[in-house]
């Protein structure tokens, strides 16, 4: 039985790796630490949303056993609109995941350094930072290889070892179930917690998993009975997912001073608190955090670039190796000499604020369509989450925007 089982895993642990990545760490860090367990139930809701729109990109990709930029490509029959499509998807995957990049990496080494301290080489007058390089060849191996199985196999053993991580050191703080469980169902919204909501929210419902999630569910399973194992799939790792996220903001809550701005921090604070277990736990949990978001960012933009500009979207092909090889070696080089390019950020945010709301709004529309999905279209039930989430996604894409340009 436990065998079939981990023989259906599918992308699942992959969307979930994707989304819980160093900005997710952060955010939930700083969501425990200023609010206590106060916004847990804006996990549960992101949680919700996530299973709803990944479900569909799962769906589309097995039924139509295409991306969802293929999808995107074929579909949107106006040339003018298509092409705006096409180069606001590409702007803000390829250019924002390279953007993006170079944090994964750094995160994941930050893990690295609470452990083994901070090794670095001096070259032309630049400092150059050993476990970022590292990290990024460990990615370029698994990448390189081309093999699903090997990549799905690694990801799901790094999001376990994660979700261990965080679970023990949320254990280890011996948090308060009650409160936990009230906090989880009954929204509340402290002063000044409005844009730590949406953060949550947005670190979750992330627009290139959609795209991630449907190419990689076409290459697991290829007919249409096996549409609820992809089903449970996708509600086991999101649920997954988001619980340790919830670990991250419990863990944080235990810390009684407010001066936490990182998950470095965070792990320096827990130590003298709960013994240096605390800090080993999370600094693993870290690690993993950083590698599998380091991994799912260029393997996605790889992706996605591949089925807007309709080329061949297998693993080894030279074009979709060229992609990920491009973002993964920007992330490598940034993160090791610690160059932050807050523009490019700037950009790649502002772009991901157009994009989530577009993607979310398109994805309803396509899996609405009888002519795609035949008799696996949505129902109404499934229509009207689909219609609340949008308008989540328009109110996050507005808040990205304008929080950008400092507008609010």
């Amino acid at each position: 039985m436990i065998k079939n089982f981990f023989k259906n895993i599918g992308p699942g642990p992959l969307v979930a790796a994707a989304f819980i990545g160093p900005g997710t760490v952060t955010i939930c860090t700083l969501a425990g630490v200023n609010f206590g367990y106060a916004l847990l139930w804006a996990m549960v809701l992101s949680i919700i949303a996530t299973i709803v729109l990944q479900e569909m990109a799962a769906r589309l990709g097995i039924i139509s056993q295409k991306g969802l930029s293929e999808v995107i490509r074929q579909e949107i029959k106006n040339p003018v609109l298509r092409g705006f499509a096409i180069v606001l998807i590409l702007s803000a995957i390829v250019i924002g995941n390279a953007a993006y990049e170079a944090g994964n990496i750094s995160g994941g080494a930050l893990g690295m350094q609470t452990l083994l301290g901070n090794p670095s080489v001096s070259a032309g007058g630049l400092s150059i930072e050993i476990i970022p390089i590292v990290i990024g060849a460990v990615a370029f191996i698994l990448l390189f290889i081309g093999n699903y199985k090997v990549l799905e196999k690694t990801l799901v053993t790094l999001v376990i070892l994660m979700s261990l991580a965080f679970f023990t050191t949320a254990i280890i703080t011996n948090p308060n179930l009650l409160d936990i469980a009230k906090n989880m169902v009954i929204p509340s919204f402290p002063e000044k917690s409005i844009l730590t909501i949406i953060g949550l929210i947005g670190t979750t419902v992330v627009p290139y998993n959609l795209f991630l999630h449907a190419s990689l569910a076409k290459t697991k399973w290829k007919d249409k009975s096996d549409l609820h194992f992809a089903k449970k799939d996708t509600i086991i790792a999101v649920v997954l997912g988001g619980m340790v996220s919830m670990c991250i903001i419990i863990s944080a809550s235990a810390i009684p001073t407010q001066d936490i701005h990182n998950a470095s921090d965070l792990a320096l604070g827990l130590e003298p608190l709960f013994g240096i277990n605390a800090k080993y736990f999370l600094s693993m949990g870290l690690f993993a955090a950083g590698i599998t978001s380091a991994i799912t960012a260029p393997l996605a933009a790889a992706f996605v670039a591949s089925g807007c500009l309709g080329w061949e979207t297998n693993l080894k092909s030279i074009r979709f190796r060229f992609v990920w090889i491009f973002i993964l070696g920007l992330g490598v080089v940034f993160s090791s000499i610690g160059f932050k390019s807050i523009e490019i950020i700037k950009f790649a945010q502002v772009a991901n604020g157009l994009l989530l709301p577009v993607i979310a709004g398109f994805l309803l529309w396509i899996v609405n369509k009888h002519s795609v999905l035949g008799n696996y279209k949505n129902s109404k039930l499934q229509n009207v989450f689909g219609i609340i989430i949008l308008l989540i996604t328009i109110f996050l894409g507005a808040k990205g925007i304008l929080s950008v340009f400092k507008l609010i």
